[in-house]
């Protein structure tokens, strides 16, 4: 459903006063002309504070307070409705956020089968298997409130992948993971990203996504 995204002249509208600065005038996504295009991978890094979240809600279309325009195949997305994005994120964006956004009360797969039962993308055999790749498996009847914040990480990134997506968007996806399972996560949102076709845009502030990115963009 989506092939292209493109920036122009984006700006989170808190750096509005900075836009002179130098750490605006070296970014490589700010105030510039970029696309992401299918099927390529993308590497943001960044300092904390420098909007990296914020790039990836405005991405996602939950937040809509920057400058600048952000277009889907060359359509303006500021146009899109409600049931325009919801179609969207049912079918080509997939999003795992830094605060994870996981139900606490309830268990780790059901977190995710709720997630599911939107597209019925995976059956309960198929999650169930993506936890075991993850080494997750014996927590996966756990409240999810009583994980640690690493195996909330390894939960959320199959939630995020419990649907078909052109773009899939990962906000700091493996910061509390040793690279053991760094590279166990990478591997298999490499695999699932390659079946679909599809790019992934990942940020980080330090412990790499183990990818093969195809470019890194300094924020």
């Amino acid at each position: 459903m989506i092939e292209k995204i493109t920036i122009n002249n984006l700006l989170p509208e808190v750096f509005g006063d900075e836009r002179d600065t130098e750490r605006i005038r070296r970014s490589d996504v700010w105030l510039r002309h970029l696309s992401f295009e299918k099927p390529l991978s993308y590497m943001v890094f960044a300092e904390s504070g420098t909007g990296k979240s914020s790039l990836c809600a405005f991405l996602y279309g939950s937040r809509r307070d920057y400058e600048g325009t952000i277009l889907f195949d060359g359509n303006d997305v500021r146009g899109y409705s409600a049931e325009k994005w919801s179609q969207l994120r049912r079918a080509a964006l997939a999003y795992l956020p830094q605060q994870l956004s996981l139900f606490p009360e309830l268990t780790a797969i059901d977190n995710v089968l709720l997630k599911n039962r939107l597209t019925d993308y995976y059956s309960e055999a198929d999650i169930r298997r993506m936890f075991e790749q993850l080494s997750i498996d014996h927590r996966a009847d756990t409240v999810a409130g009583r994980l640690s914040i690493g195996q909330q990480q390894r939960v959320a990134t199959v939630r995020a992948l419990a649907q078909p997506f052109d773009f899939l968007l990962l906000d700091e996806p493996v910061s509390h993971l040793d690279a053991r399972n760094n590279d166990i996560v990478a591997q298999m949102i490499t695999s699932h990203a390659e079946s679909r076709h599809a790019s992934v845009i990942a940020t980080s502030v330090g412990n790499h996504l183990s990818i093969d990115s195809n470019k890194i963009l300094r924020l």
